[in-house]
């Protein structure tokens, strides 16, 4: 599925939905900014603001939410499609920016701003209201580039983004996500192709310290297939060395290869927000967690609901 395509929703998804306490949200994802969206019963939560201001205030009010009910923002690391929106919304709303020591220096130095820096060390896991944020380091171009593991009372949301390499340490820090956003950055054909980039950025992308090509990301899907991973979406496309169809190719032939019929796969948009994606607690009858979207329903096959688990979401 790639974002901005519309299926119809079943009953059971409008049913189910009615007691959702989750949701997420990925307002875009590409090569010229990423920004999710994540609400829980107590917090409100940001991961990366790589839009202006302006931009993530109407990508926000597409769902329904504003920045100004924003508990915070967790930043990844300072390279502009991740922190642009800071000017417009940090300095001005005065949000908590979870960061690490050197992702705040390097964000002040390259915006020219002060901001309400909570800082972590990386590797450390802290606390946002009913939220437990795991960090790790991620080989990236960056100065301490980090992932995320998003741990909720209903399920896990991991984040992979700019990576060059997966190590074995992160795949083990990640195994227990539910939910992944993962980096499909480019076809390695397409890139070298490319004739606007010159020889030493391709170097750069291709790099250890890189990005994830789409058969890269492919690897990291079969190192992480679990009866846990239920929701897959493919995140920060290049504009110009990449296709939402050629991504979703390669890592859904390496789901087929793997008999991972279970796991989801949602190419994610720059423009687009994707469907809002509910997460739920697993009902006593029911033997796994469930996960329904706005827009569609047929990302993961549902069985209609009996009249006990009706009654039981009323």
């Amino acid at each position: 599925m790639i974002c901005g395509q519309k299926n119809i929703g079943s009953l059971a998804q409008k049913i189910y939905s009615r007691a959702v306490p989750v949701q997420f949200t990925i307002l875009g994802s590409g090569s010229g900014g990423n920004c999710a969206y994540l609400e829980t019963a107590e917090v409100r939560l940001l991961i990366d603001a790589g839009f202006s201001g302006k931009q993530i205030r109407q990508k926000l009010a597409s769902i329904s939410r504003t920045p100004e009910t924003l508990s915070g923002i967790l930043i990844t690391h300072e390279h502009s499609d991740h922190i642009s929106g800071l000017v417009g919304l940090a300095t001005k709303l005065n949000l908590p920016i979870y960061c690490n020591r050197q992702t705040r220096e390097a964000i002040e130095a390259a915006l020219q701003i002060k901001i309400n820096a909570q800082l972590f060390d990386t590797g450390n896991s802290f606390e946002i209201g009913d939220v437990q944020i795991d960090t790790f380091s991620i080989p990236h171009d960056a100065i301490d580039p980090v992932g995320f593991l998003l741990r909720t009372t209903v399920g896990q949301i991991g984040f992979l983004t700019d990576l060059g390499h997966c190590t074995k340490l992160i795949i083990e820090r990640i195994r227990t996500a539910n939910i992944l956003v993962l980096e499909t950055n480019h076809d390695v054909q397409m890139l070298q192709d490319d004739p606007k980039r010159s020889w030493s950025l391709k170097q750069r992308i291709l790099s250890r310290h890189g990005h994830l090509s789409n058969e890269a990301a492919a690897d990291v899907v079969e190192q992480m297939v679990s009866a846990e991973l239920r929701q897959l979406y493919l995140g920060h496309l290049s504009r110009d060395c990449n296709k939402p169809e050629i991504a979703l190719n390669a890592v859904t032939k390496r789901l087929q290869k793997t008999g991972a019929s279970h796991i989801a796969v949602e190419v994610t948009s720059q423009n687009v927000p994707c469907p809002t994606l509910h997460l739920q607690k697993v009902f006593d009858a029911l033997p796994n967690p469930l996960l329904f979207k706005e827009s569609f329903a047929k990302s993961i096959p549902v069985q209609p609901p009996t009249v006990l688990q009706q009654q039981a979401l009323l």
